[in-house]
């Protein structure tokens, strides 16, 4: 535990000193009594959306919080997770002065959302077994480095990292660390969740778009101390998740039955597809997935690719990436999806 850890030291003072725009729904929050509203020249005729939605979405806040066993107060919701990553930037990341240590391959938008904030990247390669390289992380950052950020289970490679190599970076890396755990609801490893008690610099990011089905409404979920979430309340948008959003979020996520069973039938499925892209002959490897995709190392990716698109099923050439050459992404279909993938791998020569 970093027991010196001061979050002050890494906000931008322009946060600091920043006085948050306030709201009509901040300055008077309903406690349920019928009342009439005219406080925020809101349309008065209803049709179910004609009101500004809760901005702190509170409702969805408490199912979370009872779910996941965290506080209220430890959770930000935003418009996906990449306006999530934004605002993390924008809150300890000062412009062209301040840098950000990346692991690729990885997710591209940590880069994009560096370049976006004028914020310097420094990649560290993941190792050949797709490990993050702790003693050069820790080598290459210095007092300007403020945010690590970590895809676990990892995006595309599909593996969940050593947790004794994200304890040691947690332990000994200055700055926020950001663990995107956009998929572990298919891995076997535990949420970092647990360790946010323990760990002042910890920030975990969340998704509905990956096992809960929900990559159409546009819902991100960050987890961390009082302090970091406090922050991050200063600079996001006053309405940033819409009302349908957190109704369509409450109903997905009280369904958990409905949720476990799906994740039951990709892993199911995840398992059968290794199995048969592992005997194609032209697949010369097949990764270890913690992660509703596989990554496949094959003979000639951009052939594989275009003959796929030819027989009409879209999958990810993802040999543009370090460490990555010669690689196609699938991701876990239905069962008859699959299996129209597999017909058609096994046909081409």
């Amino acid at each position: 535990m970093k027991s010196n850890f001061n979050i002050a030291t890494l906000v931008r003072e322009s946060v600091k000193n920043l006085k948050p725009y306030s709201s009509a729904r901040d300055e008077y929050i309903s406690d349920g009594s019928k009342m009439v509203f005219l406080d925020a020249n809101e349309n008065p005729f209803e049709n179910g959306v004609n009101r500004y939605p809760d901005p702190y979405q509170r409702n969805l806040k408490a199912i979370l919080s009872e779910q996941k066993g965290v506080s209220e107060q430890s959770i930000l919701l935003g418009n996906g997770s990449d306006e999530v990553l934004d605002l993390i930037f924008r809150a300890f990341c000062e412009p062209n002065q301040d840098n950000v240590i990346t692991l690729p391959p990885t997710y591209g938008m940590y880069k994009v959302l560096a370049g976006i904030n004028a914020v310097e990247n420094r990649e560290v390669l993941l190792t050949a077994d797709f490990e993050p390289d702790v003693p050069e992380i820790l080598a290459v950052a210095d007092e300007n480095t403020k945010l690590l950020f970590i895809c676990s289970p990892n995006n595309p490679t599909g593996n969940a990292f050593s947790d004794e190599h994200i304890k040691q970076l947690l332990e000994s890396f200055r700055g926020l660390v950001v663990i995107d755990e956009a998929y572990i609801d298919f891995s076997q490893k535990k949420s970092w969740l647990n360790n946010l008690k323990d760990c002042p610099n910890l920030v975990v990011t969340q998704t509905l778009s990956k096992a809960y089905g929900m990559a159409g409404i546009r819902l991100g979920i960050c987890y961390a101390s009082e302090e970091i979430i406090t922050v991050l309340n200063k600079i996001k948008p006053p309405y940033n998740v819409n009302q349908l959003t957190q109704q369509q979020a409450m109903g997905r996520i009280l369904d958990q039955k409905a949720i476990q069973q799906e994740v039951s039938q990709i892993l199911k499925e995840r398992g059968a597809l290794q199995q048969e892209l592992g005997d194609l002959e032209f697949v010369k490897e097949v990764y270890p997935s913690d992660s509703n995709f596989v990554l496949v190392k094959v003979d000639h990716a951009d052939k594989r690719y275009q003959e796929l698109i030819n027989k009409g099923v879209v999958v990810r050439n993802r040999s543009n990436q370090p460490l990555c050459g010669n690689t196609l992404r699938f991701t876990v279909g239905t069962p008859k999806e699959n299996k129209k993938l597999i017909a058609i791998l096994k046909q081409m020569k």
